[in-house]
């Protein structure tokens, strides 16, 4: 017994210092690279980088350059117009030499043809007026944002849609919520991320959104339908606006939830 001692005790620093290297590899630092044009190998200003594991944002500067906290095994998410998506993960040696290059390619456009059809009028008023689509939703304001926004139909039902969801286990939006508590506890940091809301301000594409949130865009609809958001808001309105319609459901949803 006292052989075996002595030869494991040789061994537990090793071990311990294997855990401290393995522990270290984890840490949160400050990674810096520079993003270029893949055709011309240019650097390219004002592209989006998101962390998609911290959450956290910036964007690169007139050198193509960007420093963003990161960690090995970190996604990094790079977003700028007329350019394909990227994602990049994040490995040991670029942390460690600090030269990395992430080259982004060119979206290549085909034009399609756009019909335009005109309003027919009769030219009696009363008949113009009544022929007029009439949209029924009402309008909602989202904190930091100047204008307001149709956000579906403003009647009783709606809470009760909401609460119906709720205290059915087979319903959609509680799968959804209860299934991504990880994810939904994101939107909080999201929404604290100067840079991620300005990224999320221009984009109407839901690509963003999807990466962040770890859900389908078919999820995201579910999601707002089950709100009780109108058609017409879910298909128009910027990845912003989505996300904060996304937490305030989200919060409704905590709240209900709590109460059973």
């Amino acid at each position: 017994m006292k052989r075996v001692l002595l030869i494991l005790c040789p061994l537990i620093p090793l071990l311990g210092l294997s855990q401290v290297e393995g522990d270290a590899a984890q840490e949160i630092q400050e990674f810096t690279a520079t993003v270029i044009n893949a055709q011309t190998e240019f650097p390219l200003e004002s592209v989006h980088v998101v962390n998609l594991n911290q959450v956290k944002g910036t964007i690169t500067n007139p050198d193509g350059k960007f420093t963003i906290p990161a960690a090995v095994n970190d996604t990094l998410y790079f977003s700028y117009l007329g350019f394909k998506t990227q994602k990049v993960r994040v490995t040991n040696d670029m942390l460690r030499f600090g030269n990395t290059e992430i080259a982004l390619t060119e979206l290549a456009y085909a034009l399609e043809e756009v019909v335009v059809r005109p309003y027919q009028l009769t030219g009696y008023l009363e008949i113009d007026v009544k022929n007029l689509p009439v949209n029924n939703a009402y309008q909602y304001s989202i904190s930091g944002l100047n204008a307001s926004y149709e956000a579906g139909n403003k009647s009783p039902s709606a809470v009760t849609k909401v609460l119906g969801a709720i205290l059915n286990p087979a319903d959609l939006l509680r799968n959804l919520f209860g299934k991504k508590p990880r994810q939904m506890r994101k939107l909080r940091q999201i929404k604290e991320d100067d840079n991620i809301r300005d990224l999320l301000a221009s984009k109407f594409d839901r690509e963003t959104l999807t990466e962040l949130l770890q859900l389908e865009k078919v999820d995201i609809e579910d999601i707002l339908n089950n709100c009780n958001y109108s058609k017409s808001f879910i298909k128009t309105a910027n990845d912003l606006q989505i996300l904060d319609a996304i937490s305030s459901c989200y919060e409704e949803y905590k709240v209900l939830n709590r109460n059973q």
